[in-house]
């Protein structure tokens, strides 16, 4: 995390770049609405939970093309090699410059986060457990 703070400071971005570590739960909507883009280039995730709240933000999204980050954002972001600096970076680029692109994905991302709810969870694990309460 310093690390990085440390950087934006290094190249004069302090008002392009926000490293906010822990976000309130009360702002992280507004950071959401009034970012150009989320960065989540995660190595591993159990569930990727960033991702789907840009979405329902209307924040498109840069995710990683590995785990489970390349299934929760499906064709609703742009998806990159999380170890590769390069791609990252032209994603970002790509998002700031191709306005048409931005708004396909904040489009998809609306439609995307609808798929998910804590109600359909709750009714998938139910199944599951019906089926292996059936087999027994």
């Amino acid at each position: 995390y310093n690390d990085y703070e440390k950087l934006v400071i290094d190249l004069g971005l302090t008002d392009k770049i926000i490293v906010s570590g822990h976000v309130d739960i009360n702002k992280i909507v507004e950071l959401y609405q009034n970012a150009d883009g989320l960065i989540f280039p995660s190595i591993y995730e159990g569930f990727g939970i960033p991702i789907l709240e840009a979405m329902a933000c209307g924040t498109p999204v840069i995710t990683s093309n590995i785990s489970a980050m390349d299934e929760i954002a499906s064709d609703a972001a742009l998806k990159v090699n999380p170890y590769l600096e390069t791609e990252i970076a032209d994603a970002m680029k790509k998002l700031v410059i191709n306005e048409i692109m931005k708004k396909a994905l904040i489009s998809k991302g609306l439609v995307r986060v609808k798929q998910f709810s804590w109600h359909k969870a709750a009714m998938q694990t139910l199944r599951v457990y019906n089926e292996i309460f059936k087999k027994n």
